[in-house]
């Protein structure tokens, strides 16, 4: 039986911005006591204060997830301000980058190592020191937010692809091995979501290209299958449907449509087709 109390504890990364913040203020709002974890101090307490100041649960978290130490340190601080709240039940690793550039590009090794050190290896720590706890306790939900570059490839961001790859196998092979712990681990992959990395990526079609900014958009909508941006809200709601449920090595691909179906690849009536 999952031994766990009502008030679940949850760690954001990449909480303090863009999805993140949208993570930590939904997953507060589900009553969740909320750890915001992002390399800025300043901007986690911010988003903390206005959670705490909202009648939620919140604390800010430094957190580097390039660095072990780092997870190492914020790991011990998180124990300390948790306290009688409990252990980390909700893990959502969110905190990711994206760069662009040929691949073939002379700074490639360089790009290639900062991208899987924060895409991969950061949500792959912090699974591999949270989840025996949650083993240990019969209950655990860890949602990694991945992309649709972790299920197909896109033109220039090929070490994004990569590290979002491996996230998502690394992911699933998880999930098999803690098929009935009580430890549930699922993806969300979204398409082109209306946030500030999508801002970031019209600027620089902009430059690139000396497009209109609204053209730029424009074409980064019409790219998602669905016809329109995901909003920042939607893969907020998507990660704590997983948190909230039952799922167990889904995948929960947001490409801009009104459907929202999990796909299971470990099933083997899904890796059948």
């Amino acid at each position: 039986m999952a031994i766990r109390s009502e008030r679940h504890v949850a760690l954001v990364t990449g909480g303090s911005r863009g999805i993140g913040e949208a993570i930590s203020r939904r997953v507060a709002r589900e009553g969740a006591s909320v750890l915001v974890g992002s390399r800025s101090r300043a901007d986690c307490e911010r988003v903390a204060e206005s959670i705490r100041a909202s009648g939620g649960t919140a604390w800010p978290l430094a957190l580097d997830v390039a660095d072990p130490g780092s997870i190492a340190g914020a790991l011990e601080e998180a124990r300390k301000l948790t306290g009688p709240f409990g252990s980390i039940d909700w893990l959502v690793n969110n905190a990711g980058i994206a760069e662009s550039a040929p691949f073939t590009d002379e700074k490639r090794e360089a790009r290639f190592e900062r991208h899987l050190a924060t895409n991969f290896h950061g949500a792959r720590r912090l699974i591999e020191a949270l989840v025996p706890g949650m083993e240990a306790r019969a209950y655990g939900r860890v949602v990694n937010v991945a992309s649709s570059a972790g299920l197909r490839g896109y033109a220039y961001v090929s070490a994004y692809c990569a590290s979002k790859f491996a996230l998502v196998g690394y992911s699933l092979a998880v999930a098999d091995e803690l098929e009935g712990s009580g430890v549930h681990v699922n993806l969300v992959c979204p398409h082109y979501v209306d946030s500030p990395m999508l801002a970031q990526s019209v600027e620089r079609l902009v430059k690139k290209t000396r497009i209109e900014e609204s053209m730029a958009r424009e074409f980064f909508r019409r790219s998602n299958p669905g016809g329109r941006l995901v909003t920042m809200d939607e893969v907020a709601g998507a990660v704590v449907h997983l948190l909230r449920g039952e799922e167990h090595g889904a995948v929960l691909e947001l490409d801009g449509g009104a459907e929202r179906k999990p796909r299971h690849p470990n099933r083997a009536s899904e890796v059948a087709r």
